[in-house]
């Protein structure tokens, strides 16, 4: 009997950035990249060997040039999704503490929203779950 296709998993590690009022930052897709235009969490691919806190540290200092000691990061949730060429794994972060001013690096918008906003903006879909646990924590 064949053994059933199952997709690679992809580790992503997400960051949940909250300002003083109580807002957070999305970042939007640039041309050129999949999911262009969607919004989403700040993040990215976790390399080997890092850890999922190691790899989300490094990735918010690339993109967006926050830097985050591992302290200021508090588990929130996680999403494990079939996304069809991969299976996504990607731990969320709840983060009020940083030093710098996010700054769209790689050619993406920032923006800093209101939770109750959250379902306004076109988010791809492994984020849409993850809004109703974002404004029943954030209110």
């Amino acid at each position: 009997m064949p053994t059933p296709f199952r997709p690679r998993t992809l580790l992503v590690s997400a960051g949940i950035l909250i300002n003083s009022s109580n807002e957070v930052l999305l970042a939007q897709r640039p041309e050129g990249k999949a999911l262009a235009g969607r919004w989403e969490f700040p993040g990215g691919k976790v390399e080997a060997p890092e850890s999922p806190e190691d790899g989300l540290i490094r990735e918010l200092q690339e993109e967006i040039g926050v830097t985050v000691a591992v302290e200021a990061l508090e588990p929130f949730t996680f999403v494990s999704e079939n996304c069809g060429a991969f299976h996504l794994l990607m731990p969320l972060y709840l983060i009020r503490h940083w030093e710098g001013t996010p700054v769209g690096r790689e050619g993406q918008a920032l923006e800093w929203a209101p939770v109750s906003t959250l379902g306004d903006y076109s988010m791809p879909k492994p984020d849409l779950p993850l809004i109703p646990k974002l404004q029943e924590r954030l209110g």
